[in-house]
């Protein structure tokens, strides 16, 4: 029997068996319709892992949350909107308070609290209204309280992003259920995104780390909105057992190989979403490399061509200018065959060929318009070279991008 995985697009981070979360407004944003404020807990100790930016200046929660992974355990997830907590003189200190709080308010161990923050950068942050706030937020964890903790992670986001699938492992439903923000300063190598997954599977987190890695190198480090890597990213999953499948220890196993594709679905679910939602964006804008020499070449063409400013500029103006993905391909500084390179523009209006054997060919300009007027359009890359492919996600460039920008922090 083929191997099934159901998806939840109403799922989220309270799917899986055993996990309760809650978010509310405490105020540390001024507007109190917007929630800032959020915990995960899951009813007994989890296997974990996390991946985070490469940005050389980091947020102080990803110190923390690096130290209390070390054993590759942990319970709770605690995080801010607002403000990122990042390049303040007491960031850690503080960043290891939201832990305490956590912990105090839960009873689980501070060392087993993963801390985020996202928001505006080189402010401090006032731990008071967190205090303030954690017995409303401990007393609401509920499972039904994905959808809360989704909202109170967002910043420039202008809706939730949230998920779960279903498989079995021996036979046993399985779910992985995940919530994540991010809408602009995201670029290839994480960006000014998080990302919260959780499971009820029963792995061991050295193999919960290499699942995790493997996705995130073909998910979320081929997505890119600005070019803008930010400081605060993370990816953290949970795995807390009750599935009850025999315990998944060998990367060659069957068992890994089914987790890692369902994980894979999430996570590609997710950088779908963020693309699609990037600030001021009106389309999703996919480019799909084929027939590469190796999977590396695939990847970087593929991510140069998303994040060229003009082929992004075009994607919004619905213009077929197939130049543009040339350009890119060519500066990405990898091994390519021009005169191999076939492009096509494809949308839910149809694919159209403009580019053959690295010229051009006559084409409907008219056709070509209609294709990429809509709200989400692949650009097909094929290098015609070799046997590897890879996928780049993105999204057009517009005026309210600027707008969005311009004024942030004030």
């Amino acid at each position: 029997m083929a191997f099934s995985i159901k998806i939840d697009t109403n799922g989220g981070v309270t799917s899986p068996k055993g996990f309760k979360a809650n978010g509310i407004h405490c105020g540390i944003r001024k507007n109190k319709d917007k929630k800032d404020l959020m915990l995960i807990l899951s009813e007994t100790e989890c296997d974990a892992a996390a991946v985070y930016t490469k940005n050389l200046v980091y947020g102080a929660p990803i110190t923390v949350t690096r130290k209390n992974l070390e054993n590759g355990k942990a319970r709770a997830v605690i995080c801010n909107s607002g403000i990122a907590n990042t390049c303040n003189a007491d960031g850690v200190e503080k960043a290891q308070a939201m832990c305490d709080l956590a912990a105090e308010y839960t009873g689980v161990s501070p060392r087993d609290v993963i801390v985020g923050s996202t928001g505006v950068i080189g402010q401090p942050i006032d731990l008071e209204p967190i205090q303030n706030g954690m017995q409303e937020l401990a007393d609401g964890l509920s499972a039904n309280g994905s959808d809360a903790a989704a909202e109170a992670i967002m910043t420039t986001d202008t809706i939730k992003k949230h998920i779960s699938v279903s498989f079995d492992l021996d036979g046993k439903p399985c779910t992985i259920g995940a919530i994540a923000k991010g809408s602009g300063m995201i670029h290839p190598n994480m960006a000014t995104m998080l990302s919260f997954i959780t499971t009820d599977a029963n792995i061991t987190a050295a193999c919960l780390k290499s699942a995790l890695l493997w996705c995130v190198e073909r998910t979320y480090n081929m997505l890119s909105v600005d070019g803008d890597t930010s400081t605060n990213d993370t990816v953290a999953i949970l795995a807390n057992g009750l599935c009850e499948n025999s315990r998944i220890e060998n990367t060659d196993s069957e068992n890994y190989q089914k987790f890692c594709r369902a994980l894979y679905k999430i996570c590609n679910y997710v950088v779908c979403m963020l693309a699609k939602d990037g600030e001021g964006a009106t389309k999703l804008v996919l480019c799909e490399v084929n027939h590469a020499k190796t999977e590396e070449i695939a990847k970087t063409c593929a991510k140069s061509v998303i994040r060229s400013p003009l082929v992004k500029t075009a994607m919004f103006g619905s213009d077929a200018n197939w130049g543009r993905v040339l350009c890119a391909l060519g500066y990405a500084g990898t091994e390519i065959d021009v005169t191999k390179i076939d492009v096509s523009f494809v949308s839910a209006k149809g694919e159209i060929f403009v580019c053959r054997n690295g010229a051009g060919i006559e084409f409907s300009e008219e056709k070509a318009k209609e294709i990429l007027l809509e709200d989400e359009i692949t650009i097909q890359v094929d290098l015609n070279d070799g046997e590897f492919a890879a996928t780049a996600y993105g999204c057009d460039l517009t005026y309210e991008y600027v707008k969005i920008n311009g004024d942030y922090r004030t």
